[in-house]
């Protein structure tokens, strides 16, 4: 294969071309780190013309993206189940569209076992019925019979009472007056036999005969005396408690069926309520393992993108299971797939506890996708943690609260869970200032001060601070608009004068002494150090604020690279510079 060289006239320009983009960039690169301000009389381009305007207080905070609402969906079955089909992953879905399918072989054998339980179950209760019914027309009967029976006893009584006790008296009287009369008769025809037999008108014989029935009529009255003695002494009390009693064993008997009754239909009923209960809990099972077989298809319950678990589990803890696919066993009420509503978003991102309060709920913010880095949202924020979460091994001693940001628009950005983002949180704003950057600012103990131009070299000059953001931070006192500060700490050489000791020493500082604080570095105290590690851990650079255009360091104090000290707290409630030790030198 032959090549073909390049005429040399189009090689000469694409060498001019390339030179001229190399002086741009250049030159870029030197307006960069001029800030826009100019160099100062020193010829050192790491400088900053102090200016007065306005500035935002933001917050930066990093963290990832997810759905306002979501829906987690799960197996709602009571024991684990086997996948035989899953929708795939990324995939939109619609309200009654099929996620998943389970494997229901089991149900469907529970359901028949099930419905045989429900026939046997509903066989018995039948049954009882019947009993209780036939006990209960038993004993209607019996009661019948056992009525008639009291009525009968109560009629033979009154029928002694008012019948046959006054017969059978009546006869005894009747039988006495006889036998009393006759006896008499008999006396009388004696008593006349006697003189008959002296005048001899009628025999011996005859006499005797007369005294013979004297006699037996004696006797039949004796008798006669005797059955209405033994009668009412006896016969009658006799039959009247006979028939007083068949008329108790009657009512007895009575009230003895009624009780075994009651005891007969109390058990058949009982029995009746047991097998219905029986009936009733096998058909709740039988309805539940239906439910669970519905259950073995998992539908859709709202529109959505189709998100594995796993995926999430993979994205926060950077670990996680294998996605679930056919044959996959899961768990009851595990989830298994998340459909987030990504109509609305919102950012779910960390900030240090150092910073966490000075934010509140309804703050306006920015967000900047990672997917989408030159497209900015709005947002507001919605809450804040209420507990703060550890750093785990990697920081134990960090501490940050997530903060929840939601989106005003963006729905048609394309925008999913999960993905990375950036956030600036507006916590205030500071007007009509004189500021410099943050990078500007040095401290020796209590004493803020910052490098300005003397002669060849550089002085330190004492400053009051005020409020600050990320980038900039208001000056109270000590500079005016138009002065020029320094961005880093000079070489020893060309410090040229430095804050009388005296100076340090009426802030309520001895000579000699180590004031308080965190040790030599950028930090100005534990809270400053605490935002410090919690922004580089987090791998945030902070953002400019529209508008605002810091200079830029040379490396040196960390300008360049973007590892600006965090914001802290300071007066008013709002955010306070983390300016840098004496002797503190970036190099």
């Amino acid at each position: 294969m032959t090549s073909r060289r390049a005429p040399r006239g189009a090689a000469t320009t694409t060498v001019v071309i390339a030179v001229i983009v190399v002086i741009a960039a250049v030159t870029g690169v030197m307006l960069l780190r001029g800030g826009g301000s100019g160099h100062n009389g020193n010829g050192d381009p790491d400088s900053f013309i102090v200016q007065s305007g306005s500035f935002d207080i933001t917050i930066p905070a990093s963290g990832e993206l997810a759905a306002l609402k979501q829906t987690e969906i799960s197996s709602q079955l009571e024991s684990r189940a086997t996948i035989t089909y899953i929708i795939e992953e990324g995939v939109w879905v619609e309200p009654g569209d099929v996620l998943i399918r389970l494997n229901d072989e089991e149900m469907v054998e529970r359901i028949k076992d099930q419905e045989d339980a429900v026939n046997t179950a509903e066989n018995a209760w039948v049954t009882a019925r019947s009993n209780l019914e036939i006990q209960r027309q038993t004993n209607a009967s019996e009661i019948e019979e056992a009525d008639l029976n009291v009525r009968l006893a109560e009629l033979a009584l009154k029928a002694w009472e008012e019948g046959e006790h006054v017969s059978a008296r009546q006869s005894l009287e009747l039988e006495l007056k006889t036998a009393d009369k006759d006896y008499k008769r008999l006396v009388e025809r004696f008593e006349a036999s006697k003189d008959l037999l002296e005048q001899e008108f009628i025999s011996e014989d005859e006499f005797k005969r007369d005294e013979i029935s004297m006699i037996q009529a004696r006797s039949r009255w004796e008798q006669a005396k005797l059955a209405i003695k033994v009668y009412d002494e006896y016969q009658f009390e006799r039959d009247k408690a006979q028939l007083e009693s068949d008329l108790k064993q009657a009512r007895d008997r009575r009230a003895r069926l009624e009780k075994r009754h009651a005891t007969d239909i109390e058990r058949l009923e009982t029995e009746v309520a047991s097998r219905a209960y029986h009936l009733e809990s096998r058909k709740e099972r039988l309805a539940k393992y239906k439910r669970q077989q519905a259950l073995c298809t998992i539908r859709a319950p709202q529109a959505g993108l189709v998100v594995y678990a796993t995926s999430l589990d993979v994205n926060r803890r950077g670990r996680g299971e294998s996605p679930p696919d056919v044959g996959t066993e899961i768990s009851p009420k595990r989830p298994v797939i998340v459909l987030p509503d990504t109509s609305k978003m919102i950012a779910e991102v960390k900030v240090n506890e150092a910073l966490s309060g000075k934010i509140r709920s309804g703050q306006r913010a920015i967000v900047i996708s990672d997917a989408l880095p030159d497209t900015a949202v709005e947002g507001e924020v919605l809450d804040v943690g209420v507990l703060a979460e550890s750093g785990g091994w990697r920081d134990p001693t960090r501490r940050d609260y997530t903060v929840r940001v939601l989106l005003s628009d963006g729905a048609d950005l394309g925008l999913k869970p999960s993905m990375r983002c950036k956030t600036d949180i507006f916590v205030g704003r500071v007007d009509d200032a004189v500021f410099v950057p943050i990078q500007a600012i040095f401290r020796d103990g209590p004493v803020a001060f910052v490098y300005v131009p003397e002669g060849s070299g550089y002085a330190q000059k004492r400053v009051e601070l005020g409020r600050s953001s990320e980038l900039f931070i208001e000056i109270t006192d000590g500079l005016a608009e138009g002065d020029v500060v320094l961005l880093r700490e000079p070489s020893a050489d060309r410090i040229r004068s430095r804050i009388p000791i005296e100076e340090t020493s009426r802030n309520g500082w001895m000579n000699g002494q180590t004031p308080p604080g965190p040790p030599q570095g950028r930090a100005g105290d534990a809270t400053d150090g605490k935002a410090e590690r919690s922004q580089r851990s987090s791998g945030e650079r902070p953002r400019r604020p529209q508008g605002q255009r810091p200079a830029r360091g040379n490396g040196d104090d960390g300008g360049a690279d973007g590892d600006e000290p965090s914001p802290s707290a300071g007066q008013d409630g709002e955010t306070a510079a983390t300016p840098r030790k004496r002797g503190d030198n970036g190099s």
